[in-house]
């Protein structure tokens, strides 16, 4: 059974595709409420253009912005929530959901921590910080990531081994941050807000096999937007 999907590559991604627009609808109509011009909003013009990152339909766009913003007559109303715990071995996780049923949503958050520890709020959180997330990819060669987040107003940044930077911000300067990294070189790929742990933990061979394939149970599961681990692997 655990192999099936393997065999279907087509419906995997298709399957995947959908979350991602799922995840990013939510996103869209959450953002909407503050307007539905992505000029006047900038939280809803990075989901926007998260959205066409994705290449999510022009017409599934304009409905979630219509939605959000109760230009369509339906009524939407989801609420952003956070759970806090630990995965096995002690790693710690935070799981930022959106939900339009609170209840259903702790019930089944509670069965996926089975293997792990659901913690209450503040139990792992201090061992994160909240920051803003903007992954990058340099438009020259010569573009110069350092430089880059000096200039566009970045506290720190990481590469990693596909050529990607990952640039750090003041939760309040994501917008600006993104706006001004084209200037230095940088085409941005996505950007949000989210957790960067502080003390990851360190793991490998089974024990990383346990933790990774607990993170994919809460990762699939309807109502979970991000997951935020203190993983290392070693």
């Amino acid at each position: 059974m655990g192999a099936q999907w393997k065999a279907k590559p087509k419906e995997a991604a298709a399957n995947a595709r959908g979350k991602i627009f799922g995840k990013l609808v939510k996103e869209i109509m959450i953002a909407a409420r503050n307007g539905a011009d992505p000029d006047m909003n900038p939280k809803l013009r990075l989901a926007v253009h998260q959205a066409k990152k994705a290449s999510m339909p022009k017409d599934t766009l304009e409905r979630a912005i219509k939605k959000g913003a109760g230009l369509s007559g339906e009524v939407v109303n989801y609420e952003r929530t956070l759970y806090e715990g630990f995965a096995p071995h002690r790693v710690p996780v935070i799981v930022e959901c959106l939900t339009d049923n609170l209840n259903r949503t702790v019930a089944e958050v509670r069965v996926l921590f089975r293997k792990g520890q659901l913690g209450t709020s503040g139990s792992v959180s201090w061992d994160f910080d909240h920051l803003g997330m903007i992954e990058a990819e340099p438009a020259s060669a010569d573009a110069d990531a350092e430089l880059a987040a000096i200039e566009a107003g970045a506290q720190d940044f990481e590469a990693d081994d596909e050529g990607a930077t990952l640039f750090y911000t003041d939760p309040t300067d994501l917008d600006a941050v993104c706006k001004a990294l084209p200037e230095f070189g940088f085409t941005v790929q996505s950007a949000n807000l989210g957790y960067k742990a502080k003390n990851p933990v360190g793991l490998s061979g089974a024990e990383l096999e346990e933790v990774e394939a607990f993170l994919e149970a809460l990762d699939n599961h309807d109502d979970v937007q991000n997951v935020y681990v203190g993983l290392q692997a070693n």
